[in-house]
């Protein structure tokens, strides 16, 4: 069984890294954003997050993509693999404002109900802090994982055909 959890700074690519690792190993995929946000942008009380992040993580398989770290702690144990997009704060910048003007307006499949694609300053600068306060506590995390948990920290966009090429290996091996 496979539950592969990917992590990194908004803009990384996460959610389409994840979709295509799903298609490829043929595992079910779960965006958390989609998970979190309900129409209009809302989102759920903590106990209520934690509770659907908890039963998301206990299904059998999948591959996972999301941040949302104060979930670290029922996720990451379930994980045999996490890829983390440890990407430059410009490239994930440049991948933000590069999906809004694609999508601006419009409802993206990762995102559910929530709402159509909007410029959101105040989530640029949570992009723009992310080495400096989200890198640490991810670096921190991955520290204290089992020796059975595979970990791949990807630095560019370039690695990603490797990741893909080792974990489809890893399937037509099990």
């Amino acid at each position: 069984m496979q539950r592969i959890l990917v992590i990194g700074s908004p803009g990384a690519g996460k959610s389409t890294l994840a979709s295509r690792i799903a298609g490829r190993l043929d595992l079910p995929l779960i965006h958390l954003d989609r998970e979190y946000f309900g129409p209009g942008w809302t989102a759920p009380s903590k106990t209520d997050w934690r509770e659907k992040v908890k039963a998301l993580a206990a299904r059998p398989e999948w591959v996972m993509d999301g941040n949302y770290a104060s979930t670290f702690d029922l996720r990451v144990p379930r994980a045999t693999a996490i890829v983390w997009l440890d990407l430059p704060r410009w490239r994930c910048l440049a991948g933000v404002l590069w999906r809004v003007a694609r999508n601006y307006g419009q409802v993206r499949p990762d995102l559910g109900a929530a709402g159509p694609e909007r410029f959101d300053l105040s989530f640029m600068r949570w992009i723009w802090s992310y080495p400096r306060t989200m890198r640490p506590k991810t670096a921190r995390m991955l520290e204290r994982l089992r020796p059975d948990q595979r970990v791949y920290v990807l630095r560019s966009r370039s690695d990603i055909p490797a990741l893909e090429a080792e974990l489809t290996s890893n399937k037509e091996a099990a």
